[in-house]
């Protein structure tokens, strides 16, 4: 199949695309520019691939949590390219791409297979979930949730990977909390759109892709209106 994924929950920019088994992505900081950008990368890496829209059979997003403006391009991005041209979509949680691109950085490691994300979710909070490797998926050890750092449920046993940039933000916090089950941490891995179609693409083979307007943001937080202050 030939997909196009997208994730703006961080600062960065991030598409990818396949075509057939190839993999071509982008992945670029835009601050508080990814509105005007994303549009442009998904163009960029549409070029590099060597395919036309038309070309395209499903649409993958990053669907949070994450920041609430750049959920929001990435779900209304999205629905607008999807609902114009009949395609699918498949929503990835963003925690779990989080993972999967620090096991794709770790390959090799042992703590590669079991991976606490952590993304700052400011406001002295932070995105936490837990994951373990099996098979060629990841099985949930703790579900995405929304916690103060020294409340973030403590993952079993050891050689657990820490990545995210939760633990750059709340390292001492976290590190006090998690104490010896962390063996190593990677505070600048975030998610991207490459990770997002890599989940994505034994969905969209197993027939689980949803209509377009089923591309909606996952915040985690009831409140999702900020005020100036803020703002990301």
């Amino acid at each position: 199949m030939n997909l196009l994924a997208i994730d703006t929950s961080t600062d960065f920019c991030s598409v990818a695309a396949s075509r057939g088994e190839a993999l071509f992505s982008r992945h670029e900081p835009a601050g508080r520019l990814q509105a005007e950008r994303i549009l442009d990368s998904v163009n960029q890496v549409l070029i590099e691939a060597r395919l036309e829209f038309a070309q395209i059979h499903g649409i993958a997003y990053g669907e949070g949590p994450g920041s609430f403006t750049g959920l929001r391009i990435a779900a209304g991005v999205t629905q607008g390219l999807a609902l114009a041209r009949g395609l699918g979509v498949i929503g990835i949680g963003t925690l779990l791409a989080l993972a999967e691109q620090a096991a794709e950085e770790a390959a090799g490691e042992a703590a590669g297979d079991r991976i606490i994300a952590c993304l700052d979710a400011h406001r002295g909070e932070v995105y936490h979930a837990a994951y373990r490797r099996a098979g060629a998926g990841w099985e949930e050890i703790s579900a995405p949730g929304v916690y103060r750092p020294e409340a973030v449920p403590v993952a079993p046993g050891r050689d657990w990977l820490g990545c995210g940039d939760g633990f750059a933000a709340y390292r001492e916090r976290l590190g006090a909390r998690l104490g010896e089950c962390v063996s190593a941490i990677r505070p600048e891995t975030t998610p991207t759109a490459r990770a997002v179609l890599k989940l994505s693409i034994p969905r969209f083979a197993a027939g689980e892709a949803r209509d377009a307007a089923a591309a909606v943001p996952v915040y985690l937080r009831d409140k999702v209106a900020l005020k100036t202050s803020e703002r990301r």
